[in-house]
């Protein structure tokens, strides 16, 4: 199923003294994630430069303030993204000895996602499913039951086993304990954030993916947002590969405004949650080679 999107967001900060921002809000550019067209404005002129991580999937901006006391970053894109589907019973089950080596990363303990610490809670509560893919839609049941939704009651320092302790936590906090816990079960697991079409309120969205029959598939533990109306932008071991801005100097944020919307003439059907214990959903990748974007 190919759908386009319209994202767009505006960020403004206020600046102390000089400043990098390592930005990460553009849309990735791959097989299954079109980028139709794309603007990028920045207020005042600074020095930008565009780069590739090291798996050459995410798409980040080194932007430098020099002497400027304040900044406004304005993206908009138009992004045509092929979510592909996969029925639960045809997905084969598969060993760490059959992976693919890139996936296999993902298996290990990280900053955010300490899955040696949460193993025995894992096959406590998930080891009895005998299939990976019944495993992680336990997982993605299991969390938002027993760990509440508040906005701002945690930090970026808290880690998916303080999620677990505290109970208590956002998007970017459900996502690390469902990639902790998967990765206890020796599923591959890794974090995914993106743009979210009917996202309330507007933001960008953090969910998690799982490499299972040899596929990575979209699971949000929030159910905030539908996993056939995501467009992403960044995936890594967890947040701090992923951060939509990583800061070193000073600066305040002023405002941030995050928009996604359906373009003209597309009809969406969202997936529900007895539709995704049936199926999943892939929204894959490759190694990209890098574009020049344009800049208003």
């Amino acid at each position: 199923m190919s759908l386009r999107f319209n994202v767009s967001c505006q960020i403004e900060y206020d600046v102390a003294f000089p400043t990098t921002l390592i930005m990460n809000i553009l849309p990735q550019r791959n097989a299954a994630q079109k980028i139709v067209e794309e603007q990028l404005t920045i207020e005042p002129r600074v020095r930008v430069e565009e780069f590739l991580s090291v798996d050459g999937e995410s798409r980040f901006l080194r932007i430098q303030t020099d002497q400027k006391k304040r900044l406004a970053i304005t993206y908009r894109g138009s992004v045509e993204c092929d979510y592909r589907f996969h029925e639960a019973d045809e997905i084969d089950p598969m060993s760490v000895a059959e992976m693919d080596r890139t996936a296999l990363p993902f298996l290990f303990p990280s900053r955010y996602c300490q899955s040696d610490r949460l193993s025995r809670l894992a096959w406590d509560h998930f080891g009895k499913f005998e299939h990976a893919y019944d495993k992680v839609i336990a997982i993605v049941d299991w969390i938002p039951k027993n760990v509440e939704y508040v906005r701002g009651s945690t930090n970026s320092q808290t880690s998916a086993y303080d999620t677990v302790t505290e109970r208590t936590g956002v998007c970017r906090d459900f996502a690390h304990l469902g990639i902790a816990f998967c990765r206890a079960l020796n599923i591959p697991a890794r974090y995914f954030s993106g743009y979210a079409y009917q996202l309330q309120p507007p933001d960008f969205h953090a969910c998690f993916e799982a490499y299972v029959g040899g596929r990575w598939l979209i699971f949000d533990p929030t159910r905030l947002a539908h996993v056939n109306g995501l467009v992403r932008i960044g995936t890594g071991r967890d947040a701090a590969d992923a951060a939509v801005a990583s800061i070193f100097g000073r600066v305040e944020l002023k405002q941030m405004q995050v928009d996604c919307q359906l373009a003209p003439g597309q009809r969406y059907v969202p997936l529900g949650k007895k539709q995704l214990k049936r199926r999943g959903v892939s929204l894959g990748t490759h190694r990209p080679a890098p574009a020049a974007l344009a800049k208003a």
